[in-house]
């Protein structure tokens, strides 16, 4: 079979090298995908750059996040047929409840391999059936950003109630989810991008207003003027420390900060007195469980949510796709068809 295996040290282009492998055979409790799409991550660029230390293995499939079907069964199998759609979950061993050490050791893509391959096997705690409402790449689109976005607006502590606003940062797949979701759930949704060409996608996505932090550096302050002086009830911050602060000066007093990403950038000067100042509530969030992934997709069916997907790639493109990535200039998600 085809597939992908990260190497290290080598350039982005050549990150990913492609290979021939032995078909992966079932064993008790797993199932044989063939694998359809595969959606790409930041984390999927940090792996390929090799910054993931001490979380890869050598010669690693890369990915996180594929959606295929049921080629085989092992025989001790039940709740799957062949032929069933299935998604796969980020972390196989996180089926509920809060985040555990060892969770971390069963990430796809790093440190077991990852999805992008011809077939994978996996066991059945870690899938779950795709419904007919969404495609192979739709459903490849969600284990990462999907879940992720959930988690930081609808799942954490201190849930949004309808008509409290949100600000979402960029355009990519965490933002674009968590502005649809936002969206659906009845919030106020806020969104920054830094082109021009993104802010009327980002409206079509339901932001109700749209910043360009290019054109206003000081975008906290258009921020508070949006919500009456007061800053928002919650940011889903991707950037990282090089944002953090600008995301404390646009929050409310006693605000939500959900921390996921460091999209902006690591090497940044910050003071922990405004999260003290502003009696910030911040939280790290790191994708989430199995059952946030189930939530995720009955409300993505109930609200008629569909995935944004910025550019389908072939799987010999895939070196393409990682450096499209790189490039952030898409919307939403990027997907490699097999």
């Amino acid at each position: 079979m085809r597939a992908y295996q990260v190497q290290e040290g080598a350039s982005l282009a050549r990150a990913w090298k492609a290979v021939e492998l032995p078909l992966p055979e079932v064993g008790p409790g797993e199932v044989l995908i063939r694998i359809r799409a595969v959606s790409l991550n930041f984390r999927d660029l940090i792996v390929a750059r090799g910054l993931y230390r001490g979380m890869t293995k050598p010669d690693c499939i890369p990915t996180s996040d594929g959606a295929g079907e049921i080629e085989a069964v092992a025989p001790d199998v039940t709740g799957f047929s062949v032929g069933d759609r299935v998604v796969a979950a980020y972390s196989q061993s996180w089926i509920e409840g809060p985040p555990r050490d060892h969770h971390k050791m069963s990430t796809l893509g790093g440190p077991i391999d990852g999805m992008l391959s011809e077939y994978v096997v996996l066991n059945t705690k870690g899938v779950v059936h795709i419904p007919d409402t969404l495609s192979y790449e739709e459903a490849a689109t969600l284990p990462c950003a999907a879940v992720t976005a959930w988690h930081a607006l609808m799942a954490a502590p201190f849930p949004p109630t309808p008509g409290s606003s949100v600000l979402t940062l960029g355009s990519g797949g965490v933002s674009t989810f968590a502005i649809q979701f936002g969206k659906a759930a009845g919030l106020r949704v806020i969104a920054t991008t830094g082109c021009e060409d993104k802010m009327n996608r980002l409206y079509n996505l339901g932001a109700d207003a749209v910043i360009n932090y290019r054109e206003l550096p000081d975008w906290p302050h258009q921020v508070r003027e949006l919500t009456r002086g007061e800053g928002v009830d919650q940011v889903v911050e991707v950037g990282g420390p090089a944002t953090l602060t600008q995301s404390l000066e646009a929050v409310k007093l006693g605000g939500k900060i959900s921390l996921i990403g460091v999209v902006a950038g690591l090497e940044h000067d910050f003071n922990p007195m405004q999260i003290l100042q502003r009696n910030a509530r911040v939280q790290g969030i790191t994708v989430g469980p199995m059952s946030m992934l189930k939530e995720v997709l009955r409300f993505m069916e109930v609200h008629h949510v569909r995935p944004v997907i910025d550019r389908h790639y072939g799987f010999d493109q895939a070196s393409r796709a990682l450096e499209r990535l790189q490039a952030g200039a898409h919307i939403g998600k990027i997907v490699i068809q097999l």
